[in-house]
């Protein structure tokens, strides 16, 4: 049996799993352990595991297959595709766009909330992120159950939203003057899909919202109107902190989410510090989401997001 332990860390998200490796593969009780506690809990840390990127893959390996790095990456580490590196000095060095520019966008208070590459048919399942280097103080990743942000709605509004769907595009909750070259490479490799507001959790049959600032810009056969205020309703939702738990991170620490069933918010608090922070990303390819009517999401633009990078045409700035 299963010698891992779990701990509750909030009140309805959030767990922190101890007494496992994850530098050497797990038992299949183990994995079992694992999968049961990212379902129940949504997001699950692992502290002081100091894996390196081939670690981080096989280890993410044991729950599914991983995407490539990002639709719109072209600098994952050439021995570790699938890894996506996160750190603002890569956009600077690569793009010219400064820490203070990526730390903005178009909304208020929810600012950066997000569900990973939404503006993808097949937004990925699941997303682990290590820490390699982290500030001393500040940097915190806060994560929200969109499970319990539905079922926090009223029975009326549930019914209503169960029927809709959005539009999602890559970066629609970022201001364009703040890209600088990378905006060239979003216009030419545009990624949208449609999506249903709700999404039924494919393994645990739970309904979850499946809208963020990030990248839903319109909820259709809605006025412009009647979608903006819906959908600002539906943020605010999101982000009430009763949902949310708020990790700390430390060097080696990882986070796994469930990407079908949260949303994340990246840290907001050192665009005006001289820190290093730099964690890595693998992803889990995911299945189109499906809404409590029977809606399949739709592609728009782009291609599904899966193992194998599609060619990407570089803008002025890549």
């Amino acid at each position: 049996m299963s010698s891992i332990k779990i701990d509750r860390v909030a009140g309805r998200i959030g767990a922190e799993i101890s007494g496992v490796d994850l530098s050497a593969p797990l038992g299949t009780d183990d994995v079992a352990a694992i999968r049961d506690a990212l379902h129940i809990h949504k997001v699950v840390f692992f502290r002081g595991q100091h894996l390196d990127h081939a670690q981080q893959i096989a280890f993410a390996r044991q729950f599914g297959d991983l995407t490539h790095a990002h639709p719109h990456e072209d600098a994952a580490p050439a021995e570790a595709p699938e890894i996506l590196t996160i750190d603002p000095r890569r956009y600077e060095e690569q793009y010219g766009i400064d820490r203070k520019q990526q730390s903005r966008r178009q909304y208020s208070y929810y600012a950066g909330w997000h569900t990973d590459v939404t503006a993808a048919v097949n937004p990925p399942a699941a997303s682990i992120l290590r820490a390699e280097v982290v500030p001393s103080f500040g940097g915190d990743t806060t994560w929200s159950n969109l499970v319990a942000a539905y079922e926090g709605l009223s029975e009326p509004l549930r019914r209503f939203v169960d029927g809709l769907r959005a539009e999602h595009r890559f970066l629609a909750g970022v201001d364009a003057s703040d890209l600088g070259g990378y905006q060239d490479r979003i216009s030419k490799n545009l990624l949208v899909a449609v999506h249903p507001v709700v999404r039924v959790h494919p393994e645990t049959g739970e309904r979850a919202l499946f809208v963020n600032p990030g990248f839903t810009t319109k909820i259709l056969d809605l006025s412009a109107a009647e979608s903006r205020q819906i959908l600002d309703l539906l943020f605010a939702q999101i982000a009430r902190p009763a949902y949310t738990v708020r990790f700390r991170w430390q060097p080696g620490d990882i986070a796994f989410w469930d990407n079908r069933a949260t949303a994340h918010l990246a840290p907001e608090d050192l665009d005006h510090l001289d820190v290093q922070r730099t964690l890595h990303r693998v992803t889990l390819i995911g299945d189109r989401p499906v809404g409590p009517d029977g809606f399949v999401s739709e592609l728009i633009a782009g291609t599904e997001f899966r193992a194998q990078r599609e060619p990407v045409a570089a803008g002025s700035g890549a």
